[in-house]
């Protein structure tokens, strides 16, 4: 098995002669160098991936989540040597590979649509790739019985794939590729195309499957459950930059920016306009009127850091908000609530800002819809040790 190394990892699409018109077009133009900003095109052409630097251990598994769009995939194939990397090296057990061939990397793919031989049987779909390397038939077969049973596929062997599930097809093309033990598996979002019930599953399946085969893990989703479920560490990405790296605890704990905390955390996170001020030596957030000393935790960080008294973004998680406190609450206005069975959650406005609490019903005493009237205000607080502020520039102030 192997680890792998991205240094300084680029991917640029050349622009056509059209998009260099097009562009030279709108150089004298605000607008166009905004647009210039968020689409990251330069002379050369678009940037999907910039800066891309991972470390990524034997056996690690490393999930690679962010919106459509942000470069996860295209990172995904350069691994795979189904791209060119533009600039920077990869290294997979310490060998370069920018020029190897994908065949001779020894990696596997699993690909969102399966891609799947309709005319072979599970077996012979699962013996392919060994077949094109002249592995001897007896091994062929031991070894694809094997993935078989690992994958408790074994009864579909002799079947084609139009006659599987679609969580069975995806079984299926994991097997075709662990057959091959490759030093690194990628899986380019494999659970995408299944209903939310057989993605529970199949997330059950891949955390089995990779205790069971000593392989290295790469994988790519748009969906932070499977991120924060299945990776030992999150590559958060946004724009073709890395956001943030991290276990899923810290990234959920310890947000880089709001980018990262927006996107790790469902519901997403609620964020305030409000101030930090410093009273006697100590830290605290001030929201419409209600201030909270932050945690020692957050004192140290920030003091560490020498952060000033500012104008900050406040987040707080909704599961972090109660609608009980001892000290000065604030109020927000009750817009809708959903029931979900263990909790519910509270869609709310304060100073025009939306916002979500989530409330425990077994905190609830009578009827919850007495409770929560839609119109009427609800009064919330939170503990310092909930807050995360972050500067203009989005960035939290603790890092």
């Amino acid at each position: 098995m192997a680890g792998l190394s991205l240094v300084n990892v680029k991917k640029i699409y050349p622009a056509s002669n059209d998009q260099k018109k097009a562009k030279k077009a709108k150089k004298q133009e605000a607008a166009s160098d905004e647009k210039k900003a968020q689409l990251q095109v330069t002379s050369e052409g678009v940037v999907a991936v910039q800066d891309f630097n991972l470390e990524v251990s034997d056996k690690e598994f490393i999930v690679l989540v962010g919106p459509s769009g942000c470069g996860k995939s295209t990172t995904l194939r350069m691994i795979a040597g189904l791209e060119e990397i533009s600039a920077g090296e990869l290294y997979i057990d310490g060998k370069l590979m920018n020029d190897v061939a994908p065949k001779d990397r020894d990696i596997a793919m699993v690909f969102q649509n399966y891609a799947l031989y309709p005319h072979m049987t599970v077996r012979e779909n699962m013996a392919f790739p060994l077949k094109l390397r002249k592995v001897p038939k007896d091994e062929i077969n031991q070894k694809v019985e094997q993935a078989a049973q690992i994958l408790d596929i074994t009864q579909y062997l002799d079947r084609k794939p139009k006659a599987l599930s679609g969580g069975q097809r995806q079984r299926v093309a994991i097997g075709r590729a662990i057959v091959r033990e490759p030093k690194v598996l990628l899986m380019d979002e494999p659970l995408s195309n299944l209903d939310a019930k057989l993605r529970n599953q199949m997330r059950a399946e891949i955390i089995k499957l990779r205790h069971r085969i000593d392989t290295t893990f790469i994988y790519v989703t748009h969906d932070q459950t499977e991120a924060m479920t299945l990776g030992d560490r999150i590559v958060i990405m946004k724009d073709g930059f890395i956001q943030q790296i991290g276990t899923p605890q810290e990234v959920f704990d310890h947000p880089a920016n709001l980018f990262v905390a927006g996107f790790i955390g469902t519901p997403q996170m609620n964020f305030f306009d409000a101030e930090l001020v410093k009273q006697d030596g100590r830290y605290a957030v001030v929201l419409d009127g209600m201030t909270v000393v932050l945690s020692d935790e957050k004192q140290e960080r920030l003091a560490a850091h020498g952060v000033a008294a500012q104008h900050v973004t406040l987040g707080v998680r909704p599961q972090h908000i109660s609608l009980q406190g001892d000290s000065t609450m604030v109020k927000a206005r009750m817009d809708v609530f959903e029931m979900m069975g263990s909790e519910i959650h509270l869609h709310a406005t304060m100073n025009g800002r939306d916002m979500v609490i989530i409330v425990p019903t077994m905190d609830i005493s009578g009827d919850y819809a007495d409770a929560f009237t839609i119109g009427k205000e609800v009064d919330f607080t939170f503990s310092g040790s909930a807050c995360h502020v972050f500067g203009s520039d989005g960035k939290n102030l603790e890092f």
